[in-house]
């Protein structure tokens, strides 16, 4: 993460809190979501690395009780 305050969440783990400098390794097929913290703003970069066979597919939003539950 490059700056802000952010979250990142795998699917059926907490949520870990990210700041500036922070680096999160997303295994391939790993439901997950990132995004700005509640009363923040998030800006980081993201590598993809191409493997075969391998896609990038959008999920559902997070719900807004889900978010809401973050630390603010």
């Amino acid at each position: 993460m490059t700056a802000g305050r952010g979250y990142y969440q795998e699917w059926g783990k907490p949520a870990q809190e990210l700041n500036p400098g922070d680096v999160v390794n997303i295994p391939p097929e790993v439901k997950h979501w990132h995004g700005a913290a509640p009363d923040s703003w998030f800006a980081h970069l993201a590598v993809e690395v191409p493997a075969e066979g391998a896609s990038n597919e959008w999920l559902e939003a997070v719900s807004d009780e889900d978010y809401n539950k973050l630390r603010k």
